[in-house]
């Protein structure tokens, strides 16, 4: 069964939102379902730092042993951040997709938007766990 944190945030697209301890700035990664669901993560496309995507809009890939999905911003805002150590290892995603294997972090152009993301207990039933 997969993890499903109740402190965090979720999109139908499987990316969830963790809150930081700046204001406004949000980390984002994929859930425990979808690193369950691609297998092993063999490498990760992430943006570059100051660029800037819609909500919905694609910031990079993640690609598995069998196959290659995008990656989509739950929110609108600038890049912050984005792991290095995804670069050296791709797979910390699998082990640790809420901790270590976090993707990027988003300073947020709307807050307030993240009202409109799952709880925990709607990404359940969206996942049937």
């Amino acid at each position: 069964m997969s993890n499903v944190p109740d402190q965090l945030q979720y999109t139908t697209d499987h990316e969830f939102v963790k809150a930081t301890d700046t204001a406004g700035e949000v980390l984002i990664g994929i859930t425990d379902y979808a690193q369950g669901e691609l297998g092993d993560i063999v490498f990760v496309n992430l943006p570059k730092v100051g660029e800037s995507y819609v909500t919905g809009g694609v910031f990079g890939t993640i690609e598995a042993v069998k196959a290659v999905s995008d990656l989509y911003s739950p929110l609108a805002g600038e890049i912050v951040a984005v792991n290095p150590a995804l670069d050296a290892d791709p797979a910390v995603v699998n082990r640790d997709p809420y901790g270590e294997g976090w993707m990027i972090r988003l300073k947020l152009s709307d807050p307030a938007a993240r009202q409109g993301l799952m709880d925990a207990a709607a990404y359940r039933s969206h996942i049937g766990a």
